[in-house]
């Protein structure tokens, strides 16, 4: 029995408890979310209570789940640094699920998603994987199919505000079997970047008009690319006694030179078929697909991964690189090369990554104004020889939330209430702000993003265009992302530092596909949509095969790949574009 005064203390104990609880005006979560919304989560699309409201939703929703220990992972870039440090707490604080939001290289993600594919054995309880993967998980069927989650299992914890027709990647996310795979995280293109003040600076108008008898302005086609590239290296020179360049690259043999040809740069010059978001029957790797099954990536076989279409592509990037490029490009990886052109000496370039925005815009750059606006632009890739409309006409990278089927169901509920929660109209707006990787129309549309848009070179205008559907990511043709992705950097490589030809490096790498899909197609493990090859047959046959149906890969070799230069104002393109929102989606 307690004595009397230990009695005394735990009543007195109790009372403060007491008092404090009938103090409280809310309960802790609803006081958390309220904190958040007015400290963290502005500017928002949706008005404060409504934001409370589907804060309240997420409470009760994660109310069996109070208390688990969940671990989801991305990749390293600015919007999932936002996720891990910021959102991941406030989840944790309004939910009561404790949520660990790792940050590896994207490599890394590959490899340890393939790890829990390949064991069973569950190591993070949802991905954000690039959508690259769609061919990859629709044919191993590791990955939970959302369209069938959301109506079966996941119903409970699938939130009636998540407003699937608002998010503008959803065709990239679906496989060939209609339904969705990934919800879009972030997303970003591949644009052309250029220095707005030296292409409307009057004398250099007037010198490269008078060279080569068009104006000076954002390339409609390779020709004029090359053209400006050579102007500005070599006509130009130099401006303020600094050296510059017409054209930024990067050239080690390196992984990360792989992604900078499978992200479509074969695509911009005219590999492949017609078809959005990905050519069909051939996509933009050169893979045949019929039906739901890659029939093959060489030309002897339908493809187009060594075709003319494929070779030019390769020609012209080493050509570039080599005549119109800093001279320590050739050594440079992704990383590397990324910051080159804020330092103020590149004219141009075909292939730079928006999510490299955030860090462009910063003050004090030599690419910046005084007042906060910037000295460049950014605008549509222009096409190569090949490119025909309707064909896509660059990449886009949708890092997606990923469930697998080797996750305990549970633990796949809590992991996808994050999911929806950092992907949801509470914090998107806020989020695109922080990374300028948007997922929503109604972000894109916001008024915040109007008045913003002026300070990031044409961002915010680019993804309010019709244009941007022609920016897509790796499609549903690629049976095995993780497989043959590792192909293209050893074999490009190859032809980077010389040690092939062009030809010899895309005649190896097609043939290298085809071995990977012909063991695939032998093991029989992706079933009925795996991969199946055609016969060998020569190139000739498949050309007319295309004229028969209509199509277009592979495209016999043209007898002039440089046309006359074309260019196209700036200003005048983006006026061209609308400027009121499309159609609201409902929820």
């Amino acid at each position: 029995m307690l004595q009397s005064s230990s009695r005394k203390r735990l009543l007195l104990a109790a009372s403060a408890v007491a008092l404090i609880a009938l103090a409280a005006p809310v309960r802790a979560d609803e006081a958390a979310a309220k904190k958040w919304i007015d400290s963290e989560f502005q500017p928002s699309t949706l008005s404060k209570e409504d934001q409370l409201k589907e804060m309240q939703w997420f409470i009760n929703a994660a109310k069996p789940f109070a208390g688990m220990e969940i671990n989801v992972v991305s990749e390293t870039i600015t919007t999932h640094e936002y996720e891990a440090k910021t959102l991941a707490k406030a989840f944790s604080e309004i939910t009561g699920i404790k949520l660990t939001h790792d940050l590896i290289q994207e490599g890394d993600v590959v490899e340890k998603i393939q790890t829990q594919m390949q064991s069973g054995k569950n190591i993070y309880d949802a991905w954000v994987n690039d959508s690259d993967l769609i061919g990859t998980h629709f044919r191993y069927k590791q990955a939970v199919p959302l369209t069938d989650w959301m109506a079966g299992e996941g119903k409970d914890v699938t939130s009636p505000t998540l407003d699937l027709p608002d998010f503008i990647g959803l065709s990239f996310t679906t496989a060939p079997d209609k339904k969705l795979y990934q919800l879009p995280d972030q997303q970003f293109a591949n644009l052309y970047w250029f220095r707005y003040d030296w292409f409307t600076n009057a004398d250099y108008k007037a010198k490269f008009k008078a060279k080569y008898g068009y104006d000076l302005g954002v390339p409609v086609n390779w020709s004029a690319y090359e053209d400006i590239a050579e102007f500005f290296s070599n006509d130009i020179g130099t401006i303020n006694g600094t050296k510059v360049y017409g054209n930024m690259d990067y050239g080690k043999k390196d992984p990360s030179l792989g992604w900078r040809f499978t992200d479509a740069w074969l695509s911009m010059a005219g590999n492949g078929d017609r078809g959005l978001p990905n050519g069909l029957p051939v996509d933009e790797w050169g893979i045949r697909m019929e039906g739901c099954r890659p029939v093959g990536s060489s030309v002897e076989r339908g493809g187009d991964t060594n075709g003319p279409a494929a070779v030019y592509s390769i020609v012209k990037y080493i050509e570039w690189l080599k005549k119109y490029t800093p001279p320590q490009a050739l050594g440079m990886t992704f990383s590397e090369a990324g910051p080159v052109p804020a330092q103020g000496n590149i004219a141009q370039q075909m292939f730079w990554y928006t999510a490299f925005t955030a860090d462009m815009v910063k003050p004090g750059l030599p690419v910046m104004n005084e007042d906060g606006t910037p000295k460049w632009r950014m605008a549509p890739s222009p096409k190569g020889a090949y490119w025909k409309d309707g064909m896509k006409l660059g990449y886009q990278d949708v890092g997606s939330w990923t469930l697998l089927k080797s996750t305990p169901v549970e633990r796949r509920k809590a992991a996808w209430l994050y999911a929806q929660f950092v992907t949801s109209k509470t914090v998107s707006l806020k989020k695109s702000h922080v990374g300028l990787t948007f997922i929503r129309e109604s972000d894109i549309w916001s008024p915040s993003m109007t008045e913003r848009a002026p300070k990031l070179g044409g961002l915010v205008e680019f993804y309010r265009s019709p244009a941007r559907v022609q920016w897509s990511p790796t499609g549903s043709n690629v049976p095995d992302y993780p497989k043959l992705a590792q192909l293209w950097w050893q074999n490009i490589g190859d032809a980077s530092s010389g040690a092939k030809t062009p030809q010899a490096a895309m005649d190896s790498l097609a043939a290298a596909q085809d071995s990977v899909m012909e063991r695939l197609e032998r093991s029989g493990v992706q079933g009925e949509c795996g991969p199946k090859l055609n016969a060998k047959q020569p190139m000739e046959y498949w050309v007319e095969q295309a004229k028969k149906n209509g199509t277009l890969a592979p495209q016999p070799k043209l007898a002039n790949e440089k046309p006359k230069g074309e260019t196209i104002d700036y200003d005048m393109l983006i006026k061209s574009w609308p400027a009121t929102p499309p159609k609201k989606s409902t929820n």
